[in-house]
Parts: C-alpha cells; sequence; structure tokens
C-alpha cells in the first residue's frame, strides 16, 4: 500500500493503542537481541510493520523505527533530567521503555512447554473494548499459534486520559535456527549449568522465533532455570548476544561496508560544497551580466546625443578652416634624441636652463616620454655630462616598479605582504629542475681555460655546440657553422656564432655596429620596452614605430596583427621626416602579445626589408616557450631561403627557455662577416665568463634531459599556470590576448579608466602597485592605445592565486567609483569595442575615449564618427526617413538649413 499525506509522516500521528501494540512487538526479547547485533535494522522494523498491519494499523517499517526512536529519545531526557513533562504529568509509557532499555526482566514465563506468558506495564486504566485476538493465519511468517497470549497490565496514573490496553497476539513459534547457532547456545548453557548447584538437572530446548524473523531458543525453557538459581542461562545467553555481536563488528565485509559508507558520504558532501560554489559563481557571473546589460543600455540612450556633440564640433571646426587651417596641422610626434644630446651638450658647463630646453622639447616629441621618465622630477645633475643627463632620463614606470619591488619582496614566511611581481618576465616554475641539473658532476669543471682570459667571442666549445643546438631546435635545412672561411679577401676564418652576456647587450651592439648615431630602428608596437635603452643609450640610435591597434581594420584577421602595409606607412612617414632608418626589429614569438609569426608573414617581412635594403635583427629568445600543440613556431634559421642571407641576423639565449634570468648569456647568428667582426670587437665589454660558458655548453650538449624531462614539464607548467590566469580573467569579465606562447598574457582593461589617456593609465598602475602587485603598462611597451596591460603567469599557483585576489580588489573598487562619476561626467563616453571573429580577444571590451576638449582637430573628430558609427546601429536604426515621421518639424529646419548652405 502506498501510504503518503502528512497523516502518515515518519513516526507522527500514533494513538495510545497503536503505540501499545508496536511496543508489545519491539519489547520482544529475541526482537531485542536481533536490534542489538545488527549493524541494519531496517528489516526487523519491515516485519513488524506488516504484523501491525494484519492487525489493521497501518505503518511502514521507516515510521515504526521513527516512533520507537522518539520515545527513546522521550525516555532519555526524562531519565538524564530527572523531571517529568509539563503539567506534572508522568508518562504512560515510562515503565515499559525503562524496563526493556535497563535490562530489567519484562516477560514472567510459564512452566508450559513450548510457550510463554508475558505481562508488560503500562500506566493507564485499561479498556477492555480493545481486547481482540488474531488467528495464526493472519501472521506474515504462517507459523502455529500458541494457546497463551501475552497480556498487558496498564496501571492508572493522574491523568484523565486513559492508555487502550488490547488482548495481545498469539505467541509465535518458528523454525529451529541453524546447527552452528543451536549448538553454540547448547554449550553455553551447559556451561552455565556446570556452573550452578543444579548442573543436573535436565533442560529440553526448544526454539521460537520472532516476529522479526531471529531464530532463537525458547525462552519458556530458560524460566526454568530462573526458578531454581538466579538467572544463570540469561547470562550465558548474555554472553552469546555480546559475543555474536563482536563477531560481527570484526567481520572484514562489515568494515568495508563502514568505509564505502563513509567515503561515499564524504564524497557527497565534497559534490554538494561544489555545487554550492558553482551555483555562486553562475550567481556571481549573472549578475555581471546584468550589469553589463545595463550599462550597455545606458550607452545605448547616450550614444545619440555623442553622435550629435561630434557633429557639432565638426561643424564648428569646419567655420574656422579658412582662418585656423595651419593650426590644425598634426603635431610632430617624436622627440629627436640626436637634437636633444646636442642641444644639451651645447648648454653644458655654461649653466644653461635645462627646464627652458625640455619645455621646448615637449611639443616636438616622437615618443612620449612620460613612459620613460618622471617630466615632474627632471632636474640637471652637476655631476654628469649632457649624455649622462639624458641616460638619467630613463627612470620611467618599469624602473620604477622594479626598484619598488626589490625594496619590498613577497615572501610567504617573512614578507606575506610583500609586492607580487607580475611585471618582470621570468620563468619561475622550472627553478627545481634547473638547480638540480646545473648541480650535476658533469657541470662543476674547473680548468685553467676557464679562469683565463678567453675568446671574446666565445669559447670554441660553447660557439659550436650553439651551432649545434640552434641548428636542431630552429629545424635549420642544413647545419649551422660556427666559424666560416672569409672571402678571398680576408685573412683566416670569421665567426657566425658570437656569444655575449644577455640579448640586450646584443640589441646595444647591432645598433651600435648597423646604425649611425640620430639613424633609426623600424620597430612594431607594442614591443619590450627594454629595447629602447639597449639601441638609445650607447649608439644614440632612435626607433621608429610601427604603431599596431586592437581593431581590426584593412587586411587584418586578428588585434594587434603586422603587416607589410603598417611598415611601409612607418618607414614612409619616416623618410618624410629626414629619418634615416637602417633596420628592421622582429620579436619572434613577440613581447608582450605573445604572436607566433607564419613561415608566410616572415617571409613578407624579409621581401620587405630588401626591398628598402633593411638589416633584419630578429629575436627568438622565446621559441622553446611555445606551451601548446596547436601552436608552432617557425625560426627565420628553419626557411628554405632567406631573402637576404647578409641583412638578416637572429639572437637566442638562455634566460627565458630555460628559466635562469640571472644567468646572463645571449647569442648571435650571423653570415655577415662584416657585422660578427664588428659585434666581435665589442664583446670585451660583453663578454660572459668560463665557467658559466662551461656550464651553458653542457646544458645546451644534454638533449634528451631537454626533450624527456625539461621541455615537457616547463610546458606542462606554463600551460596550467596560463589556464589558471586566464580563467580567473574569464571570471572578471576582463578582455584579453588568447596566445600560447611566451610567459605574459596582454589585458585589455581600457574600461577602467576614467579617460582613454595614458596618465589615467599610469594612474591605475600606481594603484595596482599600491595593493602590493606589479605590472606592466601599455605606456612602457609603446602601445598606442591606453589601457593595455601585461601580466607574467611563470609563476608558482600560491602567488598566482594571491595576486589575483588583490587584482580583483582593485578592479572591483574601480569599476565602483567609475559607476558612481559616470552619470556626473558627461564629456567622457563609453565605446562598445567588439572581439574579432576568431576569439582571439575574449569577451567584448568597452573602453572609454574623449570626446569633448581633448579632440580638437577636424581628423580626430572624423575617426571618433566612424568608429562611433561602426560600433553601433544607430544609423540602421535611425534613417532619415523615420526622422522625418517622428519629428517632422525639427526636419523641416533641418531641410531648410540644408538647403541654404
Amino acid at each position: 500500500m502506498d501510504f503518503r499525506g502528512k497523516k502518515y509522516e515518519r513516526g507522527s500521528n500514533w494513538s495510545d493503542p497503536e503505540v501499545v501494540e508496536l511496543l508489545q512487538l519491539w519489547a520482544d526479547e529475541s526482537v531485542q537481541m536481533e536490534l542489538e547485533s545488527c549493524l541494519r535494522n531496517q528489516h526487523v522494523f519491515n516485519r513488524i510493520a506488516e504484523v501491525l498491519r494484519e492487525k489493521g494499523i497501518h505503518r511502514t517499517g521507516d515510521q515504526c523505527r521513527e516512533k520507537i526512536k522518539k520515545m527513546k529519545l522521550e525516555y532519555r531526557r526524562i531519565k538524564d533530567n530527572s523531571k517529568a513533562p509539563r503539567g506534572g504529568r508522568t508518562w504512560k509509557f515510562y515503565e515499559v521503555m525503562d524496563r526493556v532499555l535497563t535490562s530489567r526482566p519484562a516477560l514472567a514465563y510459564s512452566s508450559l512447554s513450548g510457550s510463554m506468558m508475558a505481562q508488560q506495564v503500562l500506566q493507564g486504566t485499561i479498556v477492555e473494548s480493545y481486547h481482540h485476538q488474531f488467528p495464526s493465519s493472519t501472521l506474515p511468517f504462517g507459523h502455529s499459534q500458541h494457546p497463551e497470549l501475552m497480556e498487558i497490565k496498564c496501571e492508572e496514573v493522574n491523568s484523565d486520559e486513559h492508555c487502550l490496553t488490547p488482548e495481545p497476539p498469539p505467541s509465535m513459534s518458528y523454525q529451529q535456527g541453524s546447527p552452528e547457532e543451536h549448538e553454540m547456545e547448547r554449550a553455553f548453557l551447559e556451561r552455565a549449568q556446570n556452573d550452578s548447584p543444579i548442573s543436573r538437572v535436565e533442560i529440553p530446548i526448544e526454539t521460537s522465533v520472532s516476529p522479526s524473523g531471529f531464530s532463537e531458543p525458547n525462552m519458556a525453557n530458560s524460566s526454568r532455570i530462573q526458578n531454581v538459581v538466579p538467572r544463570p542461562g540469561f547470562s550465558a545467553l548474555h554472553r552469546l548476544r555480546k559475543k555474536r555481536k563482536g563477531q560481527r563488528v570484526k567481520d572484514p565485509l562489515d568494515d568495508l561496508l563502514l568505509k564505502t559508507l563513509t567515503s561515499q558520504r564524504a564524497m557527497e558532501e565534497r559534490f554538494l560544497q561544489m555545487e554550492e560554489r558553482r551555483f555562486q559563481r553562475d550567481l556571481d557571473v549573472e549578475e555581471r551580466r546584468m550589469q553589463l546589460e545595463q550599462r550597455r543600455f545606458e550607452l545605448e540612450r547616450e550614444h545619440e546625443f555623442r553622435m550629435f556633440n561630434v557633429f557639432a564640433q565638426m561643424l564648428s571646426i569646419l567655420k574656422q578652416s579658412h582662418s585656423s587651417s595651419s593650426s590644425s596641422a598634426a603635431i610632430p610626434r617624436g622627440l629627436d634624441f640626436s637634437q636633444a644630446l646636442s642641444e644639451m651638450t651645447g648648454m653644458g658647463g655654461g649653466g644653461g636652463n635645462l627646464q627652458e630646453m625640455r619645455a621646448r622639447l615637449l611639443p616636438e616629441r616622437r615618443v612620449d616620454m612620460h613612459g620613460l621618465c618622471n617630466p615632474s622630477d627632471f632636474h640637471r645633475s652637476p655631476y654628469l655630462s649632457a649624455r649622462g643627463n639624458i641616460a638619467n632620463l630613463f627612470c620611467g614606470s618599469t624602473e620604477e616598479g622594479y626598484k619598488a619591488y626589490h625594496a619590498d619582496k613577497y615572501d610567504e614566511d617573512k614578507n606575506p605582504n610583500g609586492i607580487i611581481n607580475f611585471g618582470t618576465s621570468e620563468n619561475k616554475l622550472c627553478f627545481d629542475l634547473m638547480s638540480k641539473r646545473l648541480t650535476q658532476a658533469d657541470m662543476n669543471l674547473m680548468e685553467p681555460l676557464l679562469l683565463q682570459y678567453p675568446d671574446w667571442k666565445g669559447h670554441m666549445f660553447l660557439r659550436e655546440e650553439v651551432a649545434r643546438f640552434l641548428t636542431y631546435y630552429c629545424k635549420a635545412p642544413a647545419p649551422l657553422k660556427a666559424e666560416n672561411v672569409g672571402n678571398p679577401l680576408s685573412i683566416g676564418v670569421y665567426s657566425n656564432v658570437i656569444v655575449l652576456n644577455g640579448c640586450g647587450s646584443l640589441f646595444s651592439a647591432l645598433a651600435t655596429v648597423l646604425c649611425d648615431p640620430g639613424e633609426a630602428v623600424l620597430i612594431a608596437t607594442p614591443f619590450y620596452g627594454g629595447i629602447i635603452q639597449s639601441v638609445f643609450l650607447y649608439g644614440n640610435v632612435k626607433l621608429v614605430y610601427a604603431y599596431l591597434d586592437s581593431k581590426i581594420t584593412g587586411t587584418s584577421t586578428r588585434p594587434f596583427q603586422l603587416t607589410v602595409e603598417k611598415l611601409e606607412k612607418a618607414l614612409q612617414d619616416a623618410r618624410a621626416e629626414g629619418v634615416t632608418v637602417r633596420a628592421l626589429i622582429l620579436l619572434n614569438p613577440q613581447n608582450p602579445l605573445g604572436d607566433i609569426y607564419s613561415l608566410s608573414e616572415l617571409r613578407d617581412y624579409l621581401e620587405f626589408a630588401k626591398r628598402h635594403e633593411l638589416h633584419v635583427i630578429v629575436d627568438e629568445i622565446y621559441m622553446l616557450s611555445v606551451f601548446d600543440e596547436s601552436a608552432t613556431f617557425h625560426s627565420v634559421l628553419g626557411m628554405d631561403r632567406l631573402p637576404d642571407p647578409q641583412r638578416t641576423h637572429v639572437m637566442w639565449g638562455i634566460t627565458k627557455d630555460f628559466a635562469v634570468s640571472g644567468i646572463r648569456f645571449g647569442t648571435l647568428y650571423t653570415e655577415n662577416q662584416d657585422v660578427a667582426n664588428a659585434v666581435a670587437s665589442l664583446c670585451y665589454f660583453h663578454g660572459v665568463c668560463g665557467p658559466v660558458q662551461h656550464k651553458v655548453a653542457q646544458l645546451l650538449r644534454d638533449r634528451d634531459w631537454i626533450n624527456q624531462v625539461y621541455l615537457r614539464a616547463n610546458h606542462a607548467r606554463l600551460k596550467a599556470a596560463h589556464t589558471y590566469v586566464t580563467d580567473e580573467l574569464k571570471t572578471l569579465g576582463v578582455p584579453f590576448l588568447n596566445r600560447n606562447a611566451g610567459f605574459f598574457v596582454w589585458i585589455d582593461f581600457r574600461k577602467y579608466l576614467r579617460t582613454g589617456t595614458f596618465e589615467e593609465e599610469m594612474l591605475l598602475w600606481r594603484r595596482f602597485l599600491d595593493n602590493k602587485v606589479l605590472l606592466s603598462c601599455g605606456k612602457a611597451f609603446e602601445c598606442s592605445e591606453p589601457g593595455w596591460f601585461r601580466i607574467i603567469f611563470a609563476d608558482k599557483t600560491h602567488r598566482l592565486q594571491l595576486g589575483m585576489q588583490r587584482i580583483r580588489k582593485v578592479l572591483e573598487e574601480r569599476e565602483r567609483e567609475i559607476l558612481a562619476e559616470e552619470k556626473e561626467q558627461p564629456c567622457q563616453s563609453d565605446q562598445d569595442g567588439k572581439a574579432d571573429s576568431t576569439n582571439e580577444v575574449i569577451f567584448v571590451s568597452r573602453h572609454q575615449e574623449p570626446t569633448c576638449a581633448g579632440s580638437s582637430n577636424l581628423g580626430d573628430l572624423i575617426g571618433l564618427l566612424q568608429q562611433q558609427m561602426r560600433s553601433s546601429d544607430w544609423l540602421q536604426k535611425n534613417t532619415a526617413e523615420q526622422f522625418a515621421q517622428e519629428k517632422p518639424e525639427i526636419y523641416d529646419v533641418f531641410s531648410k538649413l540644408v538647403g541654404k548652405q
């Protein structure tokens, strides 16, 4: 039967007669023995419920068990507190529960063979109308009925209520248990009898089965022992029950079952916790999405106003175009460092005002010095030369943050509130592997050759090992050689491989030997900002920028894509200004974007350089740090044919790929004899010590360890760290470039800028630094768009977690501030940037752009208007015909105005 509804809730709504029937069955000695001897007792209560249903009491096994449990709890509460229930009444079932639970004799056994007489005392009066008998056919086990019945006697209590005491059902006898159980019980009984004065009395043993199905010897025979001596049979049976219970607990299957249930419960709890966290995360994402939708809706309402605002400014400028056309010319965007150097040299020593010179130079800048120095702190030192003062200018955000980090380094134990460095491109994931390899026996060699002045280009054993290494990992079509025989006009051999103390020294040496002071090198932005110092401080060589942006326009297929068209434009603009460009720098993989150039792209860039007779400096320092199998790195040295081999120079170092940034080692491969000799002449200033050269040669020679141990572990760790950081950025809703090379992620924080300026970007960078996390801002990489940042993810998990927590805190605070100020700044607008179709940029970026006083020329306004039109379907929704229908009066005025023009 199906018992549903509130009436049949577990263990509730029992009447007193029903409780009496339940207690009669539950108080049976054999039932109690089975309940105490088994771990799972549901089957016992199921059988009790079957007997109750035969008596017209429809209850389930669960309900019976819950009722008994509640009565036990009530009994213990009264017994422990020694106080009666409310109203001063005693609990009518207390005496019965007390007798059963304290193992006092609740049954009086008769002398009749094979039967028993039981009396249980209940408080209350006898209700005679409830006496009725049940035939043996009604019993669920089909056993014979004993002639004598159990009776329940109810005593009077101070209550007005009466307890109905039904006539108990006939006792039930069942088949005898197993032979093993019978023999064990007989042995216990015989031992008890031997210990008693009546050990010679013969006691026939018969068996009966409780309503629960538990087989026991008939308790009536044990009553004879009780009449003669004080319960020797019960003592034996008690010991038997304890022994059986101990045996069941010690059963290996029970232990295994208990462990399984415990593990299952722990797994369920863990699963529930994970589900709760996932649900909370989904709620947070949904809340974030609702906020974005609300903000997008507000932007849509303001879009029309911004469009008309731009139109108004354009009309105002057109009216003044005849009188102020000269003032609308584009401001030169460069600072001629050679001019600065010459003017400072002319002023040096004469007590000239350097502030006046700076004021005269700032309007003529090509490169915004905000990323290189702090103009407010600029002053001329009387202890430095003119060149020294210019070198003193290079104190930008990168250097400032690096100094702050070293003054307050994070340490998990010593300085947990220190700065976490996500700004310096270092691999901190493989120190364990490298320290173990660099301390092996083959590394610890100290010969006189290593302690003497070396060949400044590098020891021959090292340069030969570098040539073999590059041949293997760059997949060169022919073996690369460390040295080649010179041309007929030269004497001896010349080196193809040059070794210096780092790639920064290589940039400096190449710029010095390829360019004259004041000449320039072409490079695409954003790029690693350290190149600026490398090429300028020694050689006074400028950089000409080919600006890349996040918008996908023209032939671009991804954000910040370098194309030949952009290189051509930058080169022609520089030549139009009288700047001589001598070389092109390519970073592959690109830092900070993480782009990997394809073979066709590399060929296009090299062909462009050949057409314009430009040297190509290719930096491949991250070539072994491509951590995803879906991405393939192509080296310039792996090309079948170079368009201009004499002007192609490749550099690489162990700093990044082998996680040893403290070991300064860089190598140059070039087939140009003159370039090799010129760079070699500068190696005296940038040499590598002998013991380090030996260690590097041993490391590069161990190809099996590199392939089987190091690269596998390094790539797996880089991928895991990259996944963690990008997942956190996705949770925050922050756009970023999804790349698979290097140690960095290029992140779009433009929506956290109040205005689209580099000053605002610097404020956000300092906000991060104040919260003890160091990032690199876009201006440090000469990015053309304010708001982009680089984050380094090649770090340990605990530092990544803490650093991302600090970043999240800053961004949430910043977003609340911007939302609070947004309505008070109508001049400032937000624009929805669109992710490209290739999912290169994850999420949609909404960044801010100035639309008022900051846009002072017609070209900027037209460009801004085009962006507004591309970013919205406003023109499709607001056609001239629709406007004429909705606002005919305004349309007529506008038509008349247009007719007068």
